[in-house]
C-alpha cells in the first residue's frame, strides 16, 4: 500500500493544557498562580483524574483534520459529548480524488491489488452515474446525493474534529486498546502522538495513564 492510501491526522491547533486544567480546579479557592502552586499541578491533575473529577479537563480544546475511510468515520461519529465533527459530504460536492481510498495494511499484495481494482471500478460508476442522472434531468443536488450510494466503505473522507481534553481521553480509552479495530487504533495513536508533541498536556496525559 502506498502512502496516498493511508488514513492521516493533522493537528490544526489547540487551546489550554495542564495549567488551564489546574486553574479551573482552583476556581473554588484561588486562581492566583504562584510558583508553589505550579509545582503542585502534576499531583493535582493526577488526583482529579483518580477521583473522576473531570470538569477541569473540559476547559481545553484539541483540533484535528483527519482523512479516513467511511468505516472509521462511523466509529468516530459515536463520540458526541464534548466533540464537534464536520465531515466532507458527497451530498454537497462530487468527490473527485479517485486515489483517496483506504487499503487494509495487513492484507497481502494479491488482496490489495484485487481490492484496488474494485475501488477504482466503483468510483468510476459513481462519477458515471452522477453525470448520467444530471443528463436525464435530475437536479444537481439530487444527482449528487443519490450517486453517492455507489461509494464503497473504503472511500476516504476529510473530517474536522474538535475535542475537549476530557472527551479526547474518553475516546482514547475506548479506541486505543487491542480490542478496537486496527484502523481506528492507528488513528488514535497518531492523535495521541500529536497531542504529546505539543508539550502542553504532559501532566494531564500522565494523570490518565499516558506518559
Amino acid at each position: 500500500m502506498t502512502e496516498e492510501h493511508e488514513n492521516t491526522v493533522e493537528l490544526m491547533g489547540y487551546y489550554g493544557g495542564d495549567t488551564t486544567h489546574a486553574l479551573s480546579a482552583w476556581t473554588s479557592t484561588s486562581r492566583e498562580l504562584t510558583d508553589e502552586k505550579r509545582a503542585r499541578i502534576g499531583k493535582l491533575l493526577a488526583d482529579l483524574a483518580k477521583d473522576k473529577h473531570g470538569t477541569p479537563f473540559e476547559k481545553s480544546a484539541i483540533h484535528f483534520l483527519v482523512k479516513c475511510d467511511i468505516v472509521t468515520h462511523y466509529q468516530l461519529l459515536k463520540h458526541r459529548i464534548g466533540v464537534s465533527i464536520n465531515s466532507e459530504s458527497a451530498r454537497y460536492k462530487e468527490l473527485k480524488d479517485d486515489r483517496c481510498f483506504y487499503v487494509p495494511t495487513d492484507w497481502d499484495d494479491e488482496e490489495q491489488a484485487r481490492y484496488e481494482i474494485f475501488m477504482e471500478s466503483a468510483l468510476k460508476k459513481y462519477h458515471e452515474t452522477l453525470a448520467r442522472l444530471k443528463q436525464k434531468g435530475y437536479s444537481t443536488k439530487r444527482a449528487k446525493e443519490t450517486a453517492r450510494y455507489y461509494l464503497p466503505l473504503g472511500k476516504q473522507l476529510k473530517l474536522d474534529i474538535l475535542y475537549n481534553f476530557r472527551s479526547f481521553m474518553h475516546m482514547v480509552g475506548l479506541r486505543k486498546p487491542d480490542s478496537a479495530q486496527l484502523e481506528i487504533r492507528r488513528l488514535t495513536d497518531k492523535k495521541l502522538e500529536l497531542v504529546r508533541g505539543t508539550g502542553a498536556f504532559r501532566e494531564s496525559l500522565r494523570a490518565f495513564g499516558y506518559e
